[in-house]
């Protein structure tokens, strides 16, 4: 039978590690807390090849005795619980582990002074054992280094991902704590050079400004709303300011950066009826609710919550951001300046083949239908020849009325989609064909038309063609967003979109993929850096192409909302009939639907 035994302390401190110290970011999100939480007003944080080589936290905070310092680095040994009520915890940081769990997987040294001290006192942990212990001269507060994590543990150094990536991590760390606390100053330096530097004493809404996204200080609503016990404060992103992934939503609760599902599904059921399915809000939304109304004690990490009555905290997340944007009244997102518009080339596109027809329409109607070569180079022209005033800015776009044909319509035996008969808000069009009526949602068919032509024209190992932009666009991001597309330059240019490094953090875009046409660069090359990051290290090389060639389309197809001319809409008619798959939209969802004469005959009681 199987003896228990009592744990080694050295093992003991590297099991809570594995809790605590996934990788430098979590190590980091430790330090910080802990300068925090001893009423720091300045913390300076400095990195090294990503965290992996070292993470130094600087703070001016109350500083530790040598003897405090001693106990710091014992395991359960903690000043933020002054009693047994761990349920009315108000700090950060609670449960005493961080410190000797770091120090058991990492060279690490402390130093620190409290205020009034002659000097301070320094501490060096090796893995574990003590190896330097004395006096030390710095100011008042408390510095602490973490070397070479993991460093003799190569079972978990080597799941650590690059330096990039654990960069883009610690980054995200201490952009949600300085969110968290705009009252206090941070500082981020990495490999010498400083990313990161935010006053203290700003507002919350300056500060998530500053931090998230410029544009929200006029693309947003300010959120101050109280239901009882609980208050909801923060800055809302517009439905028309919105992004590809939601890792631009940035939730705390009690002032604690957490990623809690109920918190992340009332955030979507409050744009439910106002963002496309694959669309996300950017926003940071900050709850304060009494600290026995919820438990932060669910994880190691402490980034989930529980909540003593979920269905208030939903309702009230629900009602109140709806109520903030319903205030923005007829508000919209502002528009790029004009040179985003307008800086194309006026040479015309060289058409592409169009595609053989698929073998969906050949199964579901008449099979002696087959388009004559004529007619797929008359449709594809037709519609190419379109595009250009379809997809124009709406100002420019010359508004057709759909009862009014410029040339006799083409019988509907013809065509397996029909012909145009007219336009339904400005979003579906209604076709008659032999067998019934036909309803063509406009975007998602031109998604998956636009779609198969990028696939044809990056087909195999030639280069898509490109249509360069007569003034370069600027494009500010993150800087790990462009180290991603740095990344991925090679790859785009072969689909046409060229971009350079334009600094730390923009990207410079020189030419787009002819088949897009017009459309707005900025929101393009922030939706394919939005892909690369939800799904650039999981996926195959195939599959990641694929994704950026769907989001490209997406943002090079006309858009609902676009009025047509009858002419317009059967010239897209008669493009889907000669493009592959092109039944369903690029997420899936279906660009037509049909209601044959017996279905329409049920209806009015007719059969």
């Amino acid at each position: 039978m199987p003896i228990i035994r009592r744990l080694p302390e050295n093992l003991v401190n590297r099991i809570a590690a594995g809790e605590v110290v996934e990788r430098p970011a979590s190590a980091l999100k430790e330090l910080m807390e802990n300068s925090i939480d001893a009423g720091a007003g300045q913390i300076s944080v400095r990195l090294s090849d990503g965290g992996l080589e070292a993470i130094e936290v600087t703070d001016d905070g109350c500083g530790m005795a040598p003897d405090q310092m001693a106990l710091a680095l014992e395991r359960h040994a903690t000043s933020k619980l002054p009693d047994e009520a761990i349920e009315l915890v108000t700090t950060l940081g609670f449960r005493g582990e961080a410190l000797p769990s770091i120090a058991s997987v990492a060279r690490f040294s402390i130093e620190s002074r409290p205020r009034g001290a002659a000097e301070g006192w320094r501490r060096v942990v090796d893995h574990g054992d003590v190896v330097e212990d004395g006096p030390a001269a710095l100011p008042p507060g408390t510095r602490i280094r973490v070397d070479n994590l993991f460093a003799k543990i190569p079972a978990r150094r080597k799941f650590l991902r690059s330096g990039r990536s654990e960069y883009a991590a610690c980054l995200d760390v201490v952009r949600r704590l300085a969110m968290a606390r705009p009252e206090v100053g941070f500082v981020l330096e990495h490999d010498g050079r400083r990313v990161l530097s935010v006053q203290p004493g700003q507002t919350g809404p300056d500060r998530v400004a500053q931090i998230v996204a410029r544009e929200l200080a006029e693309d947003g609503v300010i959120i101050d709303l109280e239901r009882g016990p609980a208050r909801l404060t923060g800055v809302a992103g517009l439905p028309t300011f919105n992004r590809g992934v939601a890792d631009h939503q940035y939730l705390f609760v009690n002032g604690r950066p957490v990623k809690d599902r109920l918190l992340v599904g009332a955030v979507r059921g409050a744009y439910a009826d106002m963002l496309a399915r694959d669309r996300h809000a950017v926003l940071a939304l900050f709850l304060d609710v009494p600290p026995e109304e919820v438990d932060v004690n669910v994880h190691p990490a402490k980034t989930e919550v529980r909540f003593r009555d979920p269905s208030f905290i939903r309702g009230f997340i629900v009602s109140g951001l709806r109520h903030a944007l319903e205030g923005a009244g007829q508000k919209t997102a502002q528009t790029p300046a004009a040179p985003a518009m307008t800086a194309w080339q006026a040479e015309p596109i060289a058409p592409a083949p169009a595609p053989s027809l698929t073998s969906l329409f050949a199964r579901q109607y008449a099979p002696q239908y087959t388009p004559s070569p004529n007619r797929v180079s008359e449709a594809g022209a037709a519609w190419r020849g379109y595009e250009a005033q379809v997809m124009a800015p709406a100002q420019d776009l010359p508004m057709g009325r759909a009862e009014v044909s410029q040339e006799p319509a083409p019988e509907a035996l013809r065509h397996p989609l029909g012909v145009a008969r007219g336009q339904v808000a400005h979003t579906y069009i209604i076709a008659e064909a032999e067998d019934g009526l036909v309803i063509v949602d406009q975007h998602a068919a031109h998604e998956r038309i636009v779609l198969e032509r990028l696939k044809a024209a990056g087909a195999g190992d030639k280069v898509a063609a490109a249509q360069a932009l007569l003034l370069p666009e600027v494009i500010e991001l993150d800087e790990p967003s462009c180290d991603r597309l740095e990344e991925a330059i090679p790859t785009l240019a072969q689909l046409g979109l060229a971009l350079e490094r334009f600094g730390p953090t923009a990207m410079l875009a020189r030419s787009v993929p002819a088949a897009l046409g017009k459309g707005d660069v900025q929101a393009l090359v922030r939706d394919v850096a939005d892909d690369l990051a939800a799904n650039g290290d999981a996926l195959l090389l195939g599959e990641r192409l694929d994704l950026v060639l769907a989001t490209m389309a997406c943002h090079g197809s006309v858009r609902a909302g676009r009025a047509l001319n009858v002419a317009e809409m059967n010239a897209l008619l008669r493009e889907m009939e000669v493009t592959p798959r092109s039944g369903q939209c690029n997420h899936g969802r279906p660009t037509w639907v049909k209601l044959a004469h017996g279905d329409i005959e049920k209806l009015f009681g007719r059969k």
